[in-house]
Formats: C-alpha cells, sequence, structure tokens
C-alpha cells in the first residue's frame, strides 16, 4: 500500500495559452520587459486600475448596517440583475418591461457561458454550437467541455485583415436548423474586428432564415468604443426584432472587478411564462455546480448602476480607459510608419477594443517574446492595454526586427 501512488498515472497539464503567458511575463526579469498578453486594463504606468466609482460604492456597502454575507438566491442579486439587464439592453426595451427575460447572477462571463452551455445541453441538446474562428480560447472548451459539439465558422481572413463575411455566411447557411451561433457582442476577441450594422443586418437574416439560436458573449460593452450604448448595439438590435437568445454578461473588463467574478446570464423568451420556467431551470444547474453567486462584486456593480452619479462618474472613467487604447493604437501606427517596418499596418487603429490582432506569424513572435521580452500569444493577437507612452517605441522595433528576420507578414 505505501508503494501504491493512486494518482501517479495523472500527467501535467499544458499551460494555459494566456495564463500560462502571464506567468512567464512574471518569471522574467529583463528591465524592459513588455507584458502584450494581459487581458486586464493597465494604466499607462502599467499598473492595475481600480474605478474611482468602485472605491465610492465598496465604501458605501462597507457603512451600510443593514448588510450582511448570508448566501444570496440561486439566482443572485435581484437588484443586480434587474439593472445589468437593463445596462446591456437600454431602458425601455420590450422584452424587459415583458417580463420574459430570464436573468441569473454567475461567476463572471467564463460561468455565465458554462452555465449557459450547461442549460443548453440539457434542454435544448442542440445539434452544434458554431464560434468564430478564431474565438477566445475558452470558447470551445467551455462547450466541449457541457457535451456540445463545437464547430467553427470562418471570421478572420487573413489578406484583408478584415471579416470573412461571406465565408461567415455561408457556413451558417449550412448550418443545422436550431444550431448555436455564437456572436461577440462587441471588440471580438481576438480579432478586434466588429461587423458592421449591414453586416449585422446580412448575420441576422441568415440566422433567422436558418433558424438558428444566437448567443452573446458581451465581455466588453463600453470597452470598445467608450460608448455603453454603442457597443451593445448588435444585442439590442436581435432582442428588439424578436430574436430569442442567451446573452453571457461580464463586468471583469469595463468595471475592473477582474477579481470579483461578477457577471449574469439573460435569456430572452418567447413570453414570461416561458422565462419563468427557463430561470427555475437555470437555478438548477448553478445549485449543482456551485449553488450560489457571490455576494461583493454584485452589491458593487449595483451601488454604481442604481445612482446616476456613480453611473456618470463610471461612464465619464470608462471613456478615459477607451481612448487612452486607442490613442495606443494610433502611437503605435505612428511608430510603425516611422520605421518603415515592411507590410500594411493600417488595421492596428481600424481594429477596436483591448486586443489587435497582428498578423504576426508564430515564428515572429516567438522572436518579440525570446528576443526582445514582449509576450504575447503565438496566434499574433497583443493587448493594447499593454502598450503605453514609454514602451510604444519598444514595441514597434521589437516589432519591426521580428518581421525583418522573420519570413515575410
Amino acid at each position: 500500500m505505501e508503494d501504491l501512488n493512486v494518482f501517479g498515472h495523472i500527467k501535467l497539464a499544458p499551460p494555459d495559452p494566456i495564463l500560462g503567458t502571464a506567468e512567464a511575463f512574471k518569471k522574467d526579469s529583463h528591465a524592459d520587459k513588455v507584458n502584450l498578453g494581459v487581458g486586464a486594463y493597465r494604466t499607462d504606468e502599467a499598473k492595475p486600475y481600480v474605478f474611482k466609482a468602485v472605491k465610492e460604492a465598496e465604501k458605501r456597502i462597507l457603512a451600510d448596517p443593514t448588510l450582511n454575507k448570508e448566501y444570496l438566491p440561486m439566482r443572485g442579486l435581484d437588484s443586480f440583475n434587474s439593472l445589468s439587464r437593463e445596462l446591456l439592453l437600454g431602458k425601455g426595451c420590450e422584452a424587459i418591461t415583458e417580463n420574459r427575460i430570464a436573468s441569473i447572477q454567475c461567476i463572471s462571463g467564463t460561468g455565465s457561458l458554462r452555465v449557459g452551455a450547461e442549460f443548453l445541453k440539457v434542454h435544448v441538446n442542440p445539434p452544434a454550437v458554431y464560434v468564430s474562428s478564431p474565438t477566445w480560447g475558452n470558447h470551445l472548451s467551455i462547450f466541449k467541455k457541457a457535451g456540445c459539439i463545437v464547430r467553427e465558422y470562418p471570421y478572420w481572413k487573413p489578406e484583408t485583415r478584415g471579416i470573412d463575411i461571406e465565408g461567415m455566411l455561408n457556413t451558417l447557411n449550412s448550418a443545422p436548423i436550431g444550431a448555436i451561433v455564437l456572436l461577440h457582442v462587441c471588440a471580438h476577441n481576438p480579432t478586434g474586428v466588429d461587423p458592421t450594422p449591414q453586416q449585422w443586418d446580412q448575420i441576422q437574416r441568415v440566422i433567422n432564415h436558418k433558424k438558428l439560436i444566437p448567443y452573446f458573449d458581451s465581455a466588453y460593452q463600453g470597452f470598445a468604443s467608450g460608448d455603453l450604448d454603442r457597443d451593445a448595439y448588435a444585442v439590442r438590435k436581435f432582442v428588439n426584432e424578436g430574436s430569442q437568445c442567451l446573452v453571457s454578461q461580464s463586468f471583469a473588463k469595463n468595471m475592473g472587478l477582474y477579481g470579483e467574478r461578477i457577471g449574469a446570464l439573460h435569456i430572452v423568451c418567447k413570453n414570461k411564462i416561458t422565462a419563468e420556467h427557463v430561470l427555475s431551470q437555470a437555478e438548477i444547474v448553478v445549485r449543482q455546480m456551485y449553488s450560489n453567486p457571490p455576494l461583493h462584486g454584485a452589491l458593487i456593480a449595483s451601488v454604481i448602476l442604481a445612482d446616476p452619479v456613480l453611473t456618470q462618474s463610471w461612464k465619464t472613467e470608462l471613456k478615459a480607459i477607451s481612448e487612452r487604447i486607442i490613442q495606443m493604437r494610433i502611437r503605435l501606427l505612428e511608430e510603425l510608419i516611422k520605421l518603415k517596418v515592411p507590410g500594411d499596418w493600417t488595421h492596428i487603429t481600424s481594429q477596436i477594443g483591448m486586443f489587435s490582432y497582428t498578423g504576426l506569424t508564430p515564428q515572429q513572435c516567438e522572436n518579440m517574446i525570446n528576443k526582445w521580452h514582449c509576450y504575447m500569444l503565438k496566434n499574433g493577437r497583443i493587448s493594447m492595454s499593454g502598450i503605453n507612452s514609454k514602451n510604444v517605441s519598444y514595441v514597434a522595433r521589437a516589432i519591426k526586427h521580428s518581421v525583418d528576420h522573420s519570413p515575410k507578414l
């Protein structure tokens, strides 16, 4: 018995591509190292940022003698669910006023997606879940772990560094009835390229014609353009025009509540009775997974969204953050042009949100990491948040060296 190694057959898991990049960055002692893989906002001083509105909300929470640490219901904090739903879909949304949205607080975006995936597998059993190629790496594993068949639709066109709308529409046109289509609400991760309003019209027509079920992932509302309403255009369009759909919503990025793990799953139904049934079944999924969501982050978001002054403060800060990222895109492009880096780099500024899909090859990315200590994903994605006024020239030089000494883009 002493020689028995019960778990000896278990192999070391490969590092997560994103989190592993962050760990490698931490271990590097090079003075000029740059973290271009970070999925969290950084200031121009490369520091984490806590919103002033968040700090004020926490002060109010701590000072409230009526609050306690009791369990939340399985569905979460009701005020949070209501306020987050309104933020996503806008005041006056018919689906909200008609009480036909089942909303349940979840453990940020990942938890929301997993609850949604489990719910769909049990109660809809879709023939397939279609995700964009490329997409956020966790999308595929979340739906696969829930037992769903995952397929990809073309999204990125390397030749134009834009959307392959023709390939996307052709693939969705061939999808079986009842399939799920996962769509990024805004600031597509990793490409930073969003459909135009006209392209959303085309996508919606195919989804409606083929009787597909849209599932929106809203991780960056307000973080893309700095305008919460503008960033919610796609999901509001679908819901306002009658789509029955799912939406996973996260406050990690747009409120900086990364560690609080706060998000929601909204399921838009045909009528109020259906929504009540759906919510009851979604609660069972939650009960079997983690029973109750965390309280603190939900309170923070609720305090901010319920107070017009705090809401405006948050919106102002959020716009400033978005503008800094836009400025870093402009600065990086200027540096690349100044250095006469081969190729057309205007996609850096035409893309939107936290990430840029540079078009760098895996070999060029290796050079960025090994020679220049610029940590990034091997697919060429960089976080614009990791670039600041102090390192933008260094990053541009790293890109030039990588392009000059590696195969052509």
